[in-house]
């Protein structure tokens, strides 16, 4: 079965700055990568890479074993939390909906067999209690229930997530995470998550790519996740600490903050 994604050798660069180079990296059908390390360190910008938006500046990147086009209905995308214009003229509802049909030209006339399936995916994300209200009113949890719900609309092989608990509170990050899973486990779909903390999904990762200043580490979390590796990445001594199953990464050094959950010191 073709790899729903794959580089080799993978680069870029943005002025004399390299974000990652050398990047060998096969993510499987069903697997659960997590992407982390500190701001700027090229996490969210692998992702467009992979969303055809941002080309390499060396080697390659296969999605289905082709160069990565914009527009994939493979691939899902659920982006950060963001706020919504008050002035935005759509339900919560109208939000899955864009993932319906949003492959379309003009302005959207769902047939029945959409509306249905919008119904669906409403309900398949536990959002319809507030599906019919405007969207900019939604909470953060609410509005990425509804985000996830547009990004598996089209049933993706692959998808891509970034940041996509920030500012969630407990409950909401594992509702979240579990809508993401369940894609995961009933369409065999691969995923790639970019977070700053992952603790919330650490029970759900496969494998952790770690991303520092062009440097990275690829591996289960057991093995990138110790002060050993991160240590070496950071090029300065860095503790990792396990606190009742959470991951605990303790640095030293201009710039970091102490007592941060993994992902970045």
């Amino acid at each position: 079965m073709t790899a729903p994604l794959r580089l080799s050798g993978a680069a870029l660069s943005f002025g004399g700055r390299t974000l990652w180079r050398s990047l060998d990296l096969e993510v499987r059908p069903g697997e659960f990568v997590a992407v982390l390390g500190p701001n700027g360190s090229g996490k969210t910008t692998l992702l467009k890479a992979v969303l055809g938006l941002q080309p390499l500046t060396g080697g390659s990147i296969e999605v289905f074993g082709r160069r990565p086009t914009r527009g994939d209905p493979r691939i899902g995308y659920v982006p950060q939390q963001r706020l919504l214009d008050p002035a935005t003229p759509v339900q919560g509802a109208d939000l899955v909906g864009f993932g319906v049909d949003g492959v379309r030209f003009g302005l959207p006339v769902r047939r029945r067999r959409d509306r249905e399936r919008v119904a669906r995916l409403v309900r398949d994300v536990d959002a319809e209690s507030f599906a019919a209200r405007p969207a900019w009113r939604l909470s953060g949890g609410e509005q990425q229930r509804l985000r996830v719900g547009q990004a598996i609309a089209s049933d993706p092989r692959l998808l891509l997530c970034d940041e996509p608990l920030i500012s969630l509170d407990l409950a909401n990050q594992a509702a979240v995470a579990a809508l993401i899973d369940r894609q995961r486990r009933e369409h065999d779909a691969a995923v790639l998550f970019v977070t700053h903390d992952v603790n919330p999904v650490l029970d759900l990762v496969d494998r952790v790519l770690y991303l520092v200043d062009g440097r990275f580490r690829i591996g289960s979390p057991d093995e990138v996740l110790t002060s050993e590796v991160l240590s070496e990445l950071y090029r300065t001594h860095v503790d990792v600490i396990r606190v009742h199953d959470r991951v605990v990464v303790v640095g030293a050094g201009s710039g970091h903050d102490e007592h941060e959950p993994a992902g970045g010191v």
